[in-house]
């Protein structure tokens, strides 16, 4: 595998930022067509497709390739692709096995299910039936993310970055598709509509491994399902990895349970994550797509002092991105909840004969606010998706399993703890905490270890990147003290103008980041640099 980790993570990275856009159309779309804090389908959709989007999550952006990724490599090397080839086509047979029995199960008791993830609905008879309702259309998604997982664990190891990387396109596309189709239809048509587009996209993607696959000469053969000593070892790692990896996903599933108790807080903790998963996709998942094969790779030849290069790398790089898109996100949040969801999505919807949006101007304000507290914590998002591969990588899941474990049970004690006082608001402040606790928890074991040495080129790249930040987050604030002013140029249109502030904020920065010494192209050329 190529050692230009700048080369991968622009291929990953550009292909995410693209699917991502789209995914603002559909959730702008939904956002005006479902609404949100007042009307039952919204919170409905969202409960019901938290669950399923969480092994998304898991399976296709980084727990299910902590443990597979590190294995299969190992086979590749020691017996070559034909061992490597049999090792995933019984990952592959185990996988379809017990996810065939999970998703009948769900099928079955799927009230069960939505009392799990959303109990604060039980007292809404038609908010539980609807979730229920939904929850069976989505969930066979998950049988087909955690194939999509397996396919794109095995085109990563092979440097192949493409498939993996623009599959999610096409839930979008089926989404929107979905959506439009039945913009004018009743509120729980809609619903229902966006939920097959959920079932649809899934089998797309999966559609794209598999040619992926075959491109490369590993589109895996059927076989029965057995506990072979090589699929033991897998789980064995992979449950651990699971927790550790997604650790993030789980709080948000716990908050989500929390806030349900809440009409409104479930669509509104969903429309915030959605924004903040833009750059955290962007820098946070891809890069650590990108790293976990390229450590795995260096840590299996001996090449630690390579390793470590690509860490610190990989943080100063990250942090180039991060640490401006949290200071947008503190800074704007509401401005862009209201150019997003109101202003656009009008606009959007009256081309399809819908005079209005759902979304109200409460909707903005909660989801803004929330949206200010994911922000403070994106860094940390990030930063675990780039510490935890150093672990991985060397086939340790268990140390970042406890940590995971700690950061899950402090995200519930605070989020049951601050729920009377602060609402909603509590779960997005405890999953915050959470998440920066388990990065600390991941740096000082790592630091212990001998496997992170932050230099004094990190140290000082960091403070550049404070300063351009902070230059940043000044234009910022008065330049949104005249958007009203400058959406008079446009039509009346204030999203406008919104959105050419956030893009001029961009542009301030990157210019502030080179005058300052923050950032040189070529230190991201190679990772041995």
């Amino acid at each position: 595998m190529s050692g230009n980790i700048f080369k991968s993570l622009a291929t990953v990275s550009g292909m995410t930022m693209f699917s991502r856009v789209l995914g603002f159309v559909r959730q702008i779309l939904m956002a005006g067509i479902i609404g949100a804090g007042g009307n039952p389908v919204a919170d409905a959709f969202w409960a019901a497709f938290r669950l399923p989007n969480m092994f998304r999550r898991l399976f296709a952006e980084g727990a299910f390739h902590a443990a597979f990724i590190p294995m299969f490599q190992g086979r590749k090397v020691d017996g070559g692709e034909a061992e490597a080839k049999h090792f995933a086509e019984e990952v592959l047979a185990g996988l379809i096995f017990i996810l065939t029995l999970l998703t009948a199960l769900v099928q079955v008791a799927a009230p069960a299910f939505v009392f799990l993830i959303a109990s604060g609905f039980e007292d809404d008879p038609e908010k539980f039936a609807l979730t229920t309702l939904y929850t069976r259309i989505m969930f066979p998604y998950l049988m087909m993310m955690s194939l999509v997982g397996l396919y794109s664990g095995i085109l990563n190891s092979l440097g192949r970055f493409a498939a993996s990387a623009g599959a999610p396109l096409a839930l979008n596309v089926c989404l929107i598709t979905a959506i439009l189709m039945y913009a004018n239809a009743d509120v729980e048509v809609s619903g229902a509509a966006a939920s097959w587009g959920v079932f649809a996209g899934g089998i797309v993607q999966l559609l794209i491994l598999l040619y992926g696959a075959y491109r490369q000469g590993f589109l895996l053969k059927l076989r029965m399902p057995r506990l072979t000593p090589s699929v033991k070892r897998l789980f064995a790692l992979g449950a651990p990895g699971f927790i550790s990896a997604g650790a993030v996903q789980i709080n948000l599933i716990i908050g989500t349970n929390i806030a349900s108790q809440e009409p409104g807080a479930v669509s509104w903790l969903m429309n915030a994550d959605q924004l903040y998963q833009l750059p955290l996709a962007v820098i946070g998942i891809a890069l650590g797509i990108v790293l976990l094969p390229m450590l795995s790779e260096r840590v299996k030849a001996g090449d630690e002092t390579g390793a470590a290069r690509a860490l610190n790398r990989s943080l100063e790089l990250s942090a180039l991105l991060v640490i401006p898109a949290s200071a947008a996100f503190l800074i704007m949040s509401e401005p862009i909840c209201d150019a997003l969801f109101r202003g656009i999505a009008a606009d959007a919807l009256s081309a399809f004969g819908v005079q209005r949006s759902a979304f109200t101007p409460h909707d903005v304000a909660m989801t803004g606010a929330a949206l200010a507290i994911f922000g403070a914590g994106l860094p940390a998002f990030v930063w675990h998706k780039i510490f935890s591969p150093a672990f991985f990588a060397r086939e340790d899941t268990k140390t970042p399993m406890n940590y995971a474990l700690i950061s899950i049970a402090v995200n519930a004690v605070m989020s049951l703890s601050l729920f009377p006082i602060f609402g909603f608001l509590a779960v997005a402040v405890a999953t915050v905490f959470a998440a920066w606790l388990q990065v600390g928890l991941l740096v000082w074991r790592l630091s212990r270890l001998g496997l992170f040495k932050p230099g004094v080129r990190l140290f000082s790249r960091l403070g550049r990147i404070l300063a351009a930040s902070a230059g940043m987050t000044a234009f910022l604030w008065w330049a949104l003290a005249q958007s009203t002013v400058l959406g008079a140029y446009f039509w009346n249109r204030e999203w406008i103008a919104v959105l050419m502030i956030a893009a001029a904020g961009m542009v301030v920065y990157g210019g502030l980041a080179f005058i300052l010494g923050a950032a040189r192209l070529s230190d991201y050329k190679t990772v041995a640099k």
